[in-house]
């Protein structure tokens, strides 16, 4: 008798379960080519099933070749459906699923870049979607440009010259699934085995990641209370191009001021390369009003990247990147290569979000809440290390450094501090080219935690540190 455990309080339908379990059994080798399989009545009798349940459970098994059916004889199971199984990877059980759950709710994780994601605008957000879905004629649902949805190139082009300082026509835009595919372009663009990249140190190990998959290599430039250290870049160098974040350096939170950006233009000019200009949470700055971009000085010579994955939520996956006149066409066709274009109903819902001062208005009520958070971060930090610590690179974006006197982070205590107290903090040394310059300092987020989580975790901190 054929036994067949099935489980009425699952999701998963009573078919799918039969076909799957005697399917299972005949990959495995635990039922034989030429075995016999039970009428149908039978199995659903013993099951306690409809007969419909165990028929079209059959059906899919003998449409898909597993089995077959012989006039006057009955349903076997057909000649080569036994696969020989390799090592099997071992899954949670729905125990293990369940307490990892459990134990990733008593964490606080202050990730960097992570925005409030219980203060995105469900509300607006979702009505302007549903306008978008109504109003729209029907090519929307159709294959779109590589470069993005005029409507949102334009609305951006205009909203970047107001806020970021930015000059840009709309034709120099191209949209992209968030800030990584804007990376990934340019390297595509720009990079192949043996070319060099001039870049910030440290700097995201993402970026060094996807910079150096081409087979080029980084040349760090080390970065100080000021950013990049341009004095120290060699006159004679031809790099690629020039990778820095200016307006607030990741991760160690320094504006690069007017004189190190002309001496980082007339480095490029006279070694005929480009500038990229990462921008990626410079929205909020708690000091002052933003600081305008590095593209506006020499819009021919920088690349410009944005994103809205720190303003509203990463789950959008929208990007984009601004690029000279002179690479639009090249990077257009990169991009039809790599995904056709990015999703077009998202495209046009952020148009109207930003056209109708949704956007703006939400930057204006998060830079409060955040300025919150980061004060009630360093209160605690003060509160509960003294002089022992000091603060960097905070006065822009989700994140601060704090530097320790006489303690130095590794990997190994990050996660002893992550097991035993149930916090996850972030190694600035994780982001260096250069090992051994940083080893005091780490990365604290705090966009996407309460004034009381923070609290909490920087207690938690200090007994792991005690």
């Amino acid at each position: 008798m054929l036994w067949i455990p099935i489980d009425r309080s699952m999701d998963i339908p009573l078919i799918r379960q039969v076909y799957e379990q005697i399917r299972t059994r005949i990959l495995h080798g635990e039922l034989s080519a030429g075995d016999c399989l039970p009428p149908t009545r039978e199995l659903a009798s013993n099951l306690g099933t409809s007969r419909n349940v165990v028929v079209e459970a059959y059906d899919q098994l003998l449409s898909e070749g597993y089995i077959e059916g012989r006039q006057g004889s009955g349903t076997y199971v057909a000649e080569g459906a036994y696969l020989d199984q390799q090592k099997k990877t071992d899954f949670l059980s729905f125990f293990d699923m369940h307490q990892l759950i459990e134990d990733t709710n008593e964490i606080i994780d202050f990730r960097s870049g992570l925005p409030a994601l219980d203060m995105f605008p469900r509300n607006t957000w979702g009505q302007i979607s549903k306008q978008v879905c109504s109003d729209t004629s029907h090519s929307i649902f159709g294959y779109g440009y590589p470069e993005g949805r005029m409507e949102l190139r334009h609305i951006l082009s205009r909203y970047l010259k107001r806020t970021r300082g930015v000059h840009c026509h709309p034709d120099q835009l191209v949209i992209t699934s968030g800030a990584t595919q804007a990376l990934s372009l340019i390297a595509n663009l720009f990079l192949s085995q043996g070319e060099e990249v001039m870049i910030e140190d440290p700097i995201t190990h993402e970026i060094q990641t996807i910079f150096t998959s081409p087979g080029s290599t980084l040349y760090p430039i080390p970065v100080d209370e000021q950013g990049m250290k341009t004095d120290l870049i060699p006159p004679n160098k031809k790099p690629k191009f020039i990778f820095v974040t200016p307006s607030h350096q990741f991760p160690l939170g320094e504006t690069l001021p007017i004189q190190r950006r002309i001496q980082l233009i007339q480095f490029a000019r006279k070694a005929d390369c480009f500038i990229v200009e990462d921008d990626y949470d410079s929205e909020f700055r708690y000091q002052g009003s933003p600081i305008n971009s590095l593209q506006g000085l020499d819009p021919d010579r920088v690349v410009y990247i944005g994103t809205f994955s720190k303003i509203l939520s990463p789950a959008l996956r929208l990007g984009y990147l601004i690029l000279p006149p002179s690479l639009t066409k090249q990077c257009k066709d990169l991009k039809w290569f790599t995904d056709l274009h990015t999703p077009s109903l998202e495209q046009l819902t952020i148009a109207r979000f930003i056209d109708e001062g949704h956007l703006e208005r939400h930057i204006r009520k998060m830079k409060k809440i955040y300025k919150t958070r980061r004060d009630h971060l360093k209160k605690c930090l003060t509160e509960e290390f003294g002089d022992k610590v000091k603060i960097l690179g905070d006065s822009t974006g989700l994140h601060l450094i704090a530097e320790f006197k006489n303690i130095e982070f590794t990997d190994q205590k990050v996660k002893n501090i992550l097991e035993r107290h149930k916090i996850k903090i972030y190694l600035v040394e994780l982001h260096t080219i250069k090992k051994g310059m940083h080893q005091n300092k780490i990365i604290l987020g705090y966009g996407n935690l309460t004034i009381d989580k923070i609290k909490e975790g920087i207690q938690r901190l200090k007994q792991a540190l005690i």
